[in-house]
């Protein structure tokens, strides 16, 4: 799908299956530094989902506290039938997930897409993709982390009234990005609570010129824009704070080559976006090898932007 594309575009289904499958889901990065709460971008770091008709609900591969009946993916899947008027069918879901815990790399919203695409899966075609998109949304709070996890590619979305509509645009390959996730959260609602209630005229308008920069920089490979246009004043100066180790990263990976510095989502991941894959290599070695700064459990990840979003295979 390219730019300008008006629907959202999620796993093809076709008929009722019963047999086991696999909703494979890949991890998010949300507002991409200038794209508060509407910007989000796929990353080839994949979550799976393995989906079976049951006696009883059995769920396995995650923490023994998330296995319980309030499991993210469980959860979203009894809302997706709530959604489609059909009956729901115990499951035993094994989970499969390398997207850390910490926060900003969508691992909440991974969950949720999988429920509702298993949904879709198990139950027919009651919803379509736009569909589905709504309905993740609404579990989700937001489009910026869903709506990448079902199409692949930044994603552009925004809420009108109950639906959502999103607008994909393709990565150029030239971009990598270190994913950087220090071993403590920061909650969401933290994230939130530490923003202004209001801003300036002048920083909407500094935020919108920007924002249309970045995503053109990030969809032509164009370094120096992207150097110039993703520099945020909504959100990121206020919840870089939350952050323990922001500055001296930050600094970091940018004196090792980064062309830009976001946190992911509301944190406490952050990433590094870098011109090539030795560029992106050289910027993980040195936010992980800082002697001054050195952080223990520093979760490091060289990633490429993921195409496709949200795939169903054969379990």
């Amino acid at each position: 799908m390219t730019a300008g594309t008006r629907e959202a575009a999620g796993p093809e289904v076709a008929g009722e299956k019963h047999g086991a499958f696999v909703v494979e889901v890949p991890a998010t990065s949300a507002n991409v530094g200038v794209g508060f709460d509407c910007l989000g971008l796929a990353l080839d770091l994949v979550a799976r989902f393995r989906f079976e008709p049951a006696d009883a609900l059995l769920i396995d591969g995650c923490l023994e506290k998330f296995r319980g009946e309030d499991n993210l993916v469980w959860t979203s899947y009894l809302e997706a039938c709530r959604r489609m008027y059909t009956r729901p069918c115990p499951l035993h879901i094994t989970i499969d997930s390398p997207i850390p815990l910490s926060g900003g790399l969508g691992s909440s919203s991974a969950c949720v897409v999988a429920g509702v695409v298993a949904a879709q899966v198990l139950h027919g075609n009651g919803l379509c993709a736009a569909a589905a998109l709504d309905v993740a949304c609404a579990l989700e709070g937001h489009p910026d982390n869903v709506a990448p996890a079902l199409m692949g590619g930044l994603v552009s979305s925004y809420v009108d009234g109950h639906r959502t509509h999103s607008v994909r645009f393709d990565v150029s390959p030239r971009w990598s990005f270190v994913a950087i996730a220090p071993p403590y959260e920061v909650r969401t609602a933290d994230a939130r609570k530490v923003m202004p209630k209001e801003v300036s005229t002048s920083t909407c308008v500094w935020q919108m010129g920007h924002l249309v920069a970045t995503v053109h920089a990030l969809e032509s490979g164009d370094a120096d824009l992207l150097t110039t246009s993703c520099q945020d004043l909504l959100h990121e100066p206020y919840r870089s704070a939350l952050i323990a180790d922001y500055e001296p990263l930050r600094r970091t990976a940018l004196a090792a080559g980064a062309t830009a510095y976001v946190i992911s989502g509301s944190g406490s991941t952050m990433l590094a976006i870098c011109e090539s894959p030795e560029l992106a290599a050289r910027v993980a070695a040195a936010v992980q090898g800082m002697v001054e700064n050195h952080i223990e459990g520093l979760w490091v990840r060289v990633l490429g932007a993921r195409t496709q979003g949200a795939v169903v295979v054969e379990g």
